[in-house]
């Protein structure tokens, strides 16, 4: 299986998709033609740079003959008053009304990962003036559906931008088909979101995995007010995703680029097990010191044990070391831990400091229970301290089946990998209560269990 590795560490944007997509063999000019079927006066420039010593490929698209300027620096000129051409162009003097929210900081939404920069070009390149009002979600599907690209790629542009209109819709608290992207704002978003869509269908893989997204920090400005990093839009799209930020003070993950992730992206891992084939880094236009602002697409072809269609989730373990904790507490606790919903609960004897013997209590669970299950470590034992960290677990796909013995019903575990039957075993708990009612071995029990489910399977095949 030939999987797509797109690693966040810098972040997400639309234009950085697209340099890394170019970077790693899509033609530079399947993308140009792309722009150009849509008709909406934009157009593509592909350049090299660097990025803290990486070489990477930027992608800036130009909307009726002007660069865009990043959303912190066009709300800091409109706080000094400046810019007032630019204001009148993109139409910022218009103001809300009850029936539609523009969103004109995707006008802007370039950031600091990926802001544009240079001048811009004379307006006698640009396209018509814009749409006073801007652009809804419906319009936008018939220009997209107008657009001579595949059905597939249609289908997953509409996907995104529906994705980030219903986004943009939970903040504000409207209906998504009064959701307006300014008239600039949309042109722009279009072509990064259609142009994602065309080059990862080109790519010809079977999966796109992303890791952990670096959101950033500090605030940014927007036509809605000033907001702490990540954007509520932002925040919106990225539920259920793995985000963190490395300390830099800006906003590296814009609206755009979590919409492109939330919908091309199957699942979110550490790097996964491949054989590389080649690399594409896309670059922002900020190059911050000793931190190179890319994003990186890596191609390969997926090892077997990764391709085997396991589910896959990320789990929460809690470790702590207790060495003065009563061995009748130390069992009272995991009990009360598998109770409260822990996946897996277990002790290792240690010798700790000074020699003294302890137990090493770790704990797997879900990441939303891990508060609440810390809360009853620091309750219930004498530790000082829980440590915490997140990982990936491959899981083979399980079910229950009851089994009828001569003494009554027995559960059994049936663990399967890609619908083959691997493990199988009796619930210890059934098999204990029957043996205590009818004074007969566990052993004997669970022996007639495991046969009475081996004999209903050769009956059924």
């Amino acid at each position: 299986m030939r999987i797509a590795y797109l690693d966040c560490f810098s972040g997400m944007s639309g234009d950085m998709f697209l340099g890394a997509l170019v970077d790693a063999g899509v033609p530079a000019r399947l993308l140009e033609e792309t722009v150009a079927a849509l008709d909406i006066g934009a157009r593509l420039e592909v350049s090299r740079v660097n990025r803290s010593g990486i070489s990477a490929t930027k992608v800036d698209v130009y909307v009726h003959g002007e660069k865009e300027l990043p959303r912190e620096v066009y709300w800091e000129q409109q706080a000094h008053g400046h810019s007032h051409e630019h204001q009148h162009r993109h139409g910022h003097g218009h103001g809300h009304n009850q029936e539609h929210v523009e969103l004109r900081e995707h006008n802007y939404g370039r950031t600091e990962s990926s802001q544009r920069a240079g001048p811009a070009l004379s307006a006698a390149e640009g396209a018509p003036a814009p749409h006073e009002h801007g652009r809804g979600l419906k319009e936008i599907r018939e220009i997209i559906g107008k657009a001579g690209i595949s059905e597939g790629a249609k289908s997953t542009a509409i996907a995104i931008f529906e994705a980030l209109g219903a986004a943009e819709a939970k903040v504000h608290n409207i209906d998504i088909e009064k959701v307006h992207f300014h008239e600039v704002g949309a042109v722009d978003a279009m072509v990064d979101i259609v142009c994602a869509s065309v080059g990862a269908e080109a790519l010809g893989v079977d999966e796109i995995v992303c890791s952990p997204l670096n959101v950033g920090g500090g605030t940014v400005k927007c036509a809605h007010g000033t907001f702490p990093v990540p954007a509520p839009a932002t925040v919106e799209l990225l539920k259920n995703a793995p985000v963190y930020s490395s300390g830099i003070q800006a906003e590296l993950v814009t609206p755009t680029g979590a919409a492109i992730v939330k919908t091309l992206a199957s699942r979110f891992e550490s790097f996964p097990e491949m054989k590389i084939e080649k690399t594409g880094y896309g670059a922002g236009t900020r190059d911050f010191p000793g931190h190179a602002n890319v994003v990186r697409l890596t191609i390969g072809e997926a090892q077997p044990e990764l391709a085997a269609k396991t589910p896959q989730e990320t789990v929460t373990v809690l470790q702590a070391n207790l060495d003065d904790l009563n061995p009748q507490v130390f069992g009272y606790v995991m009990d009360r831990l598998l109770e409260e919903g822990a996946l897996d609960a277990f002790g290792v004897p240690v010798q700790m400091k000074k020699n003294r013997p302890g137990m090493l209590l770790t704990v797997l669970c879900r990441p939303e229970d891990s508060s609440k299950l810390t809360e009853l470590i620091f309750t219930e034992t004498t530790t000082l301290g829980v440590r915490k960290r997140q990982e990936n677990r491959q899981a083979l796909a399980r079910k229950w089946i009851t089994v009828a013995t001569r003494w009554g019903d027995v559960r059994l575990k049936v663990a399967s990998l890609n619908g083959t039957v691997t493990n199988y075993a009796p619930e210890y708990e059934d098999c204990r209560r029957i043996a205590m009612e009818h004074h007969v071995p566990l052993k004997s029990v669970m022996q007639e269990a495991v046969q009475a489910y081996l004999h209903d399977q050769r009956v059924r095949h």
